[in-house]
């Protein structure tokens, strides 16, 4: 009789891609104990691209940055599940490719991260000499617990996203914003140890499923989280979050019977109603996933409320409506045609 061949779990190869399949992995090996699973790890466009802007990103670069190479790996059968940040997955997928399932959300939120006042100041006083470089900027740091009114005027914020970018000048239309790239350990890596900018904005869920913590002081911790960084946790009030953030996607081909238990086991039925109502009020805008666009959908009883924003003309247009459940298309084709309107 002969063994089963494996079935192979594509993912890419950032910490945070990693931590993410490995649990997936975990979740398939512990339903299915008979069944053998294995990881091909696959560098993207978006991982060889890491000085290219994503929040100006030229007209040249491919849609699916992060997830190209993963699909043809499917298409041409080396592997059998895709697994994606779904933030990062576009709206429309290749023909013979669907979304098969989607894990259970995480912190939705994004989360604020910068130097602590009393590091900085105690770094600068074990500091015999300083050295001034001309053009160098000044070594800031902040009070535990602050809120986004506290920064002060000016602060300099770090992001890539074009979504984040423009809630935050929002919210504080004194900011500047300026480009980073890396993966989440570079991002924090450069906050302590640069002066180009005072914080930076990432998101909790990444935050979480590197085993970094937001502690009751307001202090970033884990391993390789550098000394003297502090978080706040920003609610959706204050910024809503990405089109399918928090989420983990599992893209197949379409009609694999062979993987369709697996995709039962791993599929949340909540989350995948949210995010189908978020990707279909993307898909309706016209909109991809470096857009800046923003919309959450959450499970209300039995209706689905969703909230979006859009930046997309150059204005802040805020919509928000309630479905049934079971109609997460046609809510968010609704809510794009009310921002259309308007």
């Amino acid at each position: 009789m002969s063994t089963p061949r494996p079935i192979i779990i594509a993912t890419r190869g950032s910490a945070l891609a990693l931590a993410q399949a490995n649990a997936v992995l975990a979740q398939c090996r512990a339903a299915f104990p008979r069944l053998t699973f294995e990881l091909n790890v696959i560098k993207t466009t978006g991982d060889k691209l890491q000085t290219a802007s994503l929040s100006n990103p030229d007209a040249s670069l491919p849609k699916g940055l992060f997830t190209k190479e993963l699909e043809v790996a499917l298409l041409n059968g080396e592997a059998d599940l895709a697994v994606h940040s779904l933030k990062d997955l576009p709206t429309e997928l290749p023909a013979g490719l669907v979304l098969g399932a989607v894990g259970k959300r995480a912190d939705v939120r994004d989360v604020l991260v910068y130097r602590d006042a009393k590091f900085v100041q105690a770094e600068a006083a074990r500091q015999t000499t300083t050295e001034w470089v001309p053009g160098q900027k000044e070594r800031r740091g902040f009070k535990a617990h602050l809120k986004l009114k506290d920064l002060p005027h000016g602060v300099t914020v770090a992001t890539s996203s074009t979504r984040r970018r423009a809630q935050m000048l929002v919210a504080r239309p004194d900011a500047q914003i300026v480009e980073i790239r890396g993966n989440v350990p570079t991002r924090l890596r450069k906050l302590a140890e640069q002066n180009d900018f005072d914080a930076t904005l990432l998101a909790a869920a990444g935050l979480q499923r590197l085993k970094f913590a937001i502690l009751t002081n307001g202090s970033l911790s884990g391993e390789g989280v550098p000394a003297g960084l502090l978080a706040i946790r920003l609610e959706p009030e204050e910024m809503l979050p990405a089109v399918g953030q928090a989420a983990v996607g599992i893209e197949v081909r379409a009609g694999d019977d062979r993987i369709t238990p697996v995709l039962d086991k791993l599929n949340h039925g909540n989350t995948h109603l949210c995010v189908r109502a978020e990707r279909a009020f993307l898909r309706a805008m016209g909109g991809g996933c470096a857009s800046p666009v923003a919309a959450y959908a959450e499970v209300l009883g039995h209706q689905l409320r969703l909230r979006v924003i859009s930046f997309l003309d150059g204005s802040a247009k805020h919509a928000e409506a309630r479905r049934k459940s079971q109609e997460p298309e046609q809510l968010g084709e609704q809510v794009a045609a009310e921002l259309r309107k308007g």
